[in-house]
């Protein structure tokens, strides 16, 4: 490929598509206000007998994501299912059960313990972390956070990422997740488990659900993932042998601003190995 181009139209990429797996904050929501455009597309893309799941590094349970979604504005038509890093988590320690949890994360994550044998205890006495975000993620950074990963090194503890996400937006801000304290903990030499975008579980899961809502497995070639980050969208779909529509509206805007088209250098410096195509924000 030698350059690409932005192309306006979900409807000029889903020919021959039976599956999308679509990020959620970034092409349909941007964490204050949904995307009513996106949605559409989401909606008549199903009308036309596709399948939609969303597929999230929020780390929360699939039904409190849908309730986040039916806050802002995303009726439950727009999609089929959602799978979400919370829920991943959610099996890790339901797989652990009697052992004793340090929490990392801000109140509003307290559903991805609703329901476990999740027992929570001060770093001294926990037998792994679960790190969901940070505690106040409007003031605070990773670096806050590297007095407390040393003393988890110390005791030799595994930090379960439940949201391998840097940075997501929060209106035309950008604020860290659980991924920037993760990363910095396996900086420090910790070890950390990811759950969630771009690692293979979650993908693995979404086409589960997939195919339990059509009755049958659909074949990779059949399946676009639609996302806005580099880092976890992009390399997760790659990763798992999907195409990729790329949304650059999310946290890369600026970097795609006033550009119409990409020649090889450009793509090579934003994405390594190239999407199937860009689109400035999702449409019908």
């Amino acid at each position: 490929m030698t350059s690409l181009r932005f192309v306006e139209q979900l409807r000029d990429l889903v020919g021959g598509v039976d599956v999308v797996l679509s990020d959620i904050w970034g092409v349909v929501h941007n964490g204050l206000e949904s995307f009513p455009e996106a949605c559409e597309a989401l909606h008549t893309f199903r009308q036309q007998g596709g399948t939609v799941i969303l597929i999230t590094n929020a780390p929360r349970p699939a039904d409190s994501v849908q309730r986040q979604l039916r806050k802002l504005g995303v009726a439950d038509e727009t999609y089929d299912a959602i799978v979400s890093s919370g829920d991943l988590t959610r099996h890790f320690v339901a797989d652990h059960p009697g052992q004793k949890i340090f929490w990392i994360g801000p109140e509003r994550d307290s559903s991805i313990h609703r329901g476990l044998d999740a027992t929570l205890v001060p770093l001294e006495q926990a037998d792994y972390i679960i790190c969901t975000g940070l505690f106040d993620d409007e003031t605070e950074s990773a670096e806050d956070y590297r007095d407390t990963l040393l003393k988890a090194l110390e005791r030799k503890l595994t930090l379960v990422c439940a949201n391998p996400d840097i940075v997501v937006e929060r209106g035309d801000r950008l604020i860290y997740c659980a991924g920037a304290v993760a990363e910095l903990y396996r900086e420090l030499g910790g070890e950390v488990i990811f759950y969630g975008k771009p690692h293979r579980p979650i993908y693995e899961r979404a086409m589960a659900l997939a195919t339990e809502r059509r009755g049958r497995p659909t074949e990779l070639s059949r399946v676009l993932a639609i996302g806005d980050s580099v880092r976890t969208d992009l390399t997760g779909a790659l990763g798992f042998g999907i195409d990729l529509l790329f949304v650059t509206r999310g946290i890369h805007s600026e970097q795609f601003e006033g550009i119409e088209q990409l020649d090889a250098a450009s793509i090579k410096e934003l994405f390594g190995h190239p999407p199937r195509a860009l689109m400035r924000e999702l449409k019908w």
